[in-house]
């Protein structure tokens, strides 16, 4: 394949085995390094959404009662899982993004077709990967929300996952598959679909010499404004599924079908409790998700640069959707 390809030829790039490895390193090592370095945030988070003695309390406030009740290392409940877990999701999810997409273009069949139905190649490739990579974070969820909610349930990952497993099998492991897909799935979209479109009304408004010759300080500039931005678009779409899970796992509800107890707990909350919590884990997610684009950058690019991917296979694929590198 050529090293640079004009804008009107509809080219698109074979990624090999060694490729999608990088991607799934990249995702992987993005996803767990940032939602690791969340995981005080999302301890407050989650008790001010399941716990009624944060019932009314902020962020710094519910931070403080954590600290004042149970010492600074509560903060740090459920790190175990939340590392492992996003590590096996992070990395299924943005290899696949990057397999569904391309097959996505293919499908097309040509480059005025491709930028046409664009929005849809995003949304499409977001939910797919996104399903496959919440089939390895389930458990591992279920496990860290029942750490964090339940103080003395257990002392870690493993005996806190052994537990679990023993006492409700897969049924209580997976039992928040059907809200984490409600919460992921359009997580996913506002991360990928935002952050898509952030970067392309970015390159749009400059002239072709402009992007060209782009400084590295500009470039970080756009790629973290984007992340931001699709940080809060993620956050705002998937905070009432991300309530409802944290009742699913806390052992919440009626009994019933999934959709029974969804409802009935959606309907218990009403708006405003399916929002509690929005304002921290907006902070958070804005963090998580233009963290982890720029380390996905940075880490994908060093690893496949060796195969010299960067001025072919990536260049190849963007001036496709008419969206210059």
């Amino acid at each position: 394949m050529a090293g640079k390809t004009s804008d009107n030829a509809f080219s698109v790039p074979q990624f090999t085995a060694k490729d999608y490895s990088s991607f799934f390193l990249a995702g992987a090592l993005c996803c767990t390094v940032t939602h690791g370095a969340m995981t005080p945030i999302d301890v407050v988070k989650t008790r001010i959404q399941i716990d009624p003695a944060f019932k009314h309390a902020t962020f710094l406030s519910g931070t403080r009662q954590v600290i004042a009740n149970e010492g600074p290392r509560a903060l740090l409940t459920g790190f175990g899982p939340t590392a492992v877990g996003y590590l096996v999701q992070g990395g299924a999810k943005f290899a696949g993004y990057e397999f569904w997409k391309k097959k996505c273009v293919e499908l097309a069949g040509d480059q005025e077709t491709a930028v046409k139905y664009r929005t849809a190649i995003y949304l499409g490739s977001a939910s797919i990967a996104e399903f496959f990579a919440d089939i390895l974070l389930t458990p591992l969820e279920a496990t860290r929300i029942r750490l964090v909610s339940e103080r003395n349930y257990a002392t870690g990952l493993v005996t806190g996952f052994t537990r679990l497993a023993r006492e409700g099998g897969i049924r209580e492991l997976y039992a928040g598959f059907l809200p984490i897909l409600c919460k992921q799935i359009p997580y996913a979209i506002g991360q990928f679909t935002v952050n898509e479109f952030c970067h392309e009304m970015a390159f749009r408004s400059m002239s072709e010499e402009t992007r060209r010759n782009l400084s590295p300080t500009n470039k970080f500039g756009i790629a973290l404004g984007s992340g931001i931005v699709a940080g809060f678009a993620a956050a705002v779409l998937s905070q009432p599924a991300d309530t409802l899970l944290s009742q699913i796992n806390k052992g919440h509800g009626p009994t019933g079908s999934m959709p029974h107890r969804l409802a009935v707990l959606a309907r218990e909350a009403g708006f405003r409790g399916l929002f509690a919590g929005l304002g921290p884990r907006m902070i958070m997610t804005a963090g998580l998700v233009s963290g982890q684009f720029l380390l996905y950058g940075v880490i994908k690019e060093d690893w496949v640069l060796l195969q010299d991917w960067k001025y072919t296979k990536r260049t190849a694929l963007l001036l496709v959707l008419r969206i210059n590198p």
